[in-house]
Formats: C-alpha cells, sequence, structure tokens
C-alpha cells in the first residue's frame, strides 16, 4: 500500500423525479422558462404540477410562462449539506418566493448571502448537466444594469 489517501468519487447529485405531471416544467427550464399549469376551465394557476385543477377538479390544462419574477417570502441559510453532493455548497440560501402570478416556489439563491423577507428576485437558469436545467433565484438586477 503507497500511504497515498485517495478521495471518494464525489456522489451524483438527487435529481428530480420526471413525471408525466411535471415532464412539461422541466421541458421548458431547460429552454430557459419558468412556468406553471393553468387550468382551461377556470384558469387557476398551480404549482407544483398535477393532473387535477384543486378548485374545479378539470383535467384540462396548458402550460403557461411566467415572467420569473417576484419576492423573498421566507428563507433559510442551511449550512449542513442535506445529501452528501452538497458537502461543498454550503451555505446555501434557500427561499421561497411568492412569484408575481400569485403562487409560491421553492428555489435557491446560489451565491447569495445578503437576503432579507421582501427582497424582489429574479429566476435564472443553471445547466447541471445534459439532462437538466434548474430555475434559480437572484436579487432583481434595477433596470438599468440589466440594459
Amino acid at each position: 500500500m503507497s500511504g497515498a489517501s485517495t478521495v471518494p468519487p464525489r456522489p451524483p447529485r438527487p435529481a428530480p423525479r420526471i413525471t408525466d405531471d411535471n415532464e412539461g416544467f422541466w421541458r421548458q427550464a431547460a429552454d430557459h422558462h419558468l412556468s406553471a399549469q393553468r387550468c382551461d376551465d377556470c384558469g387557476d394557476l398551480r404549482h407544483p404540477p398535477r393532473p387535477m385543477c384543486l378548485h374545479c377538479q378539470s383535467l384540462d390544462w396548458s402550460w403557461i410562462e411566467m415572467a420569473g419574477t417576484g419576492t423573498v417570502y421566507s428563507y433559510t441559510v442551511q449550512h449542513r449539506a442535506s445529501h452528501p453532493y452538497f458537502a461543498d455548497k454550503t451555505p446555501m440560501t434557500l427561499a421561497l418566493v411568492d412569484l408575481d402570478e400569485g403562487f409560491r416556489v421553492l428555489a435557491d439563491l446560489p451565491g447569495v448571502a445578503d437576503i432579507e423577507v421582501g427582497m424582489p428576485v429574479e429566476v435564472l437558469f443553471g445547466q447541471l448537466d445534459d439532462d437538466l436545467t434548474l430555475p434559480h433565484f437572484r436579487p432583481r438586477r434595477r433596470e438599468e444594469e440589466s440594459r
């Protein structure tokens, strides 16, 4: 034995479970669009995706693109990795974001340490691998910064 230590391989990132209900969300995320289901009968927006409208029980729905802007409702800074893949990615800021369209999503804010409730945020997309693009959020840039 040489005495040299070997670094164990990094475990794979836990991937979301793709289903018939959420496949459209992930397909549109790959094209850098944040989407939600809209009931074709009553117009209710819903996320996470599911097969039936909670308000009118319709099974008819369409994917619509969201603006990708909102405000931080609540947040936490995770200092201990919840999975070995994230061991070198802490601290990790996770937030509940109230989207301008009227519903809430959970997402991370990579590299954001200065966060507060009510902070305006916008979506950005990160290419994890060939098969998966993840929506993240960042503090919203002022209009003059985005030009």
